[in-house]
């Protein structure tokens, strides 16, 4: 303990560092240094314990327990752990599933620690829903079926419309977008019937869970098909949805890339 402290700089620091989707190997080089550079830790629940292993001898390890669906550590204390932990004069990494800035509340974070006087830096980490793709041998955007993607949440905090899955299902079609919906098991009945007003029900659906890690699962289906499909494949939470033609050639060939383990298919 006493090799730690004289090791703290008197202006401590907070960096958000992205942990990426899981697999270790998709830690950028950056991320690596700052993970090992850390005096204190605050870590997702969605952050693996290899990853976890990078930390320096020593450093402070606190997991503050942040998962959809789940019984989660407040945000605000996790914001009053990172202030007074800096103040102290540690070296702070807030270490995050994916990327910091893609749902994960790091502008939120990085607004409190500014506005207390905390130097803040953040590094980006690659988010669950290109992970996930990727891992089914396809991309988000193609010349032919996408002309670009969507990032959105299918989870809307309390008191919230959410969001507006109609109008976004007409912008889709018209502008031949790919939706890739983060948090949207629970609620994919009410997202299947709201994107089915201005989707056709044959689009492909994939769903991943656990994007990049030995215990992924996933489907193919259709969007008319959706809530049927999750629920004879057992899917949950985390696993991402994505909606759009650039799934139909996974759909097509009748076989999955050997990268993506213990997979499913529904009709």
């Amino acid at each position: 303990m006493t090799s730690r402290k004289n090791n703290i700089s008197p202006n401590g620091r907070c960096t958000l560092v992205g942990a990426g989707p899981g697999d270790p190997e998709l830690l950028t080089l950056k991320a690596l240094k700052a993970i090992q550079a850390a005096t204190v830790l605050l870590v997702d629940d969605l952050v693996s314990d290899e990853i976890v292993a990078y930390a320096r001898p020593g450093a402070r390890i606190v997991h503050v327990g942040k998962r959809g669906g789940c019984k989660s550590t407040p945000q605000e204390f996790i914001e009053k752990l990172m202030i007074m932990a800096a103040r102290e004069g540690e070296n702070v990494v807030r270490l995050k599933g994916g990327d910091p800035f893609i749902f994960g509340r790091g502008g939120e974070e990085v607004e409190h620690l500014q506005a207390a006087g905390i130097e803040v830096h953040v590094v980006n980490g690659i988010t669950a829903g290109l992970a996930a793709v990727t891992s089914l041998g396809v991309p988000l955007t193609h010349r032919q079926h996408a002309h670009g993607v969507v990032f959105v949440t299918g989870h809307a905090k309390p008191g919230d419309a959410g969001t507006d899955w109609r109008a976004l299902a007409d912008t889709a079609f018209k502008a031949k977008l790919t939706l890739v919906i983060y948090m949207g098991v629970s609620g994919a009945g009410r997202i299947q019937d709201e994107l089915l007003t201005g989707l056709p029900a044959s689009t492909p659906v994939a769903v991943i869970q656990n994007a990049s890690l030995p215990t992924q699962r996933h489907i193919t289906t259709t969007l008319g098909q959706l809530a049927t499909a999750l629920g004879e494949s057992g899917l949950a939470s985390p696993s991402v949805i994505v909606v759009g033609d650039v799934i139909s050639g996974v759909a097509a060939a009748g076989e999955f890339p050997q990268s993506a383990p213990a997979q499913f298919r529904a009709a």
